[in-house]
């Protein structure tokens, strides 16, 4: 209950509040959110398997968003950053669909 409860706190302040991103992090949102996407999609596939561990959830969380911010920044110094993102979101979303699939085959059993 507590994770609902705080999500509706977050997004309730994110209405309210209309925080702005400053220009030099706008690049990185996006890639950010995807990679935070994977990683809670990946804690609730391993809650339904039963395997969840808070601790591996949290670094596998931060380590996604690090690492993709990483990349993206990488690509912009190296002046490929919208290949280099386009690569991150074709990986993550991979990713976030193969999970989303396991999910959907053990909530509905097909």
């Amino acid at each position: 209950m507590i994770p609902i409860i705080g999500l509706a706190a977050g997004v309730l302040l994110g209405l309210f509040l209309d925080p702005t991103v400053p220009l030099v992090l706008q690049p990185y949102l996006p890639i950010a959110v995807v990679a935070a996407l994977d990683a809670v999609f990946g804690g609730l596939r391993a809650r339904l398997d039963g395997i969840f561990d808070a601790k591996v959830f949290v670094i596998s969380f931060v380590s996604n968003v690090v690492v993709a911010a990483l990349i993206v920044f990488l690509g912009d110094q190296l002046g490929v950053g919208a290949q280099l993102s386009t690569a991150v979101v074709v990986v993550l979303g991979i990713r976030i669909f193969g999970n989303a699939a396991a999910i959907r085959r053990h909530v509905f059993r097909a």
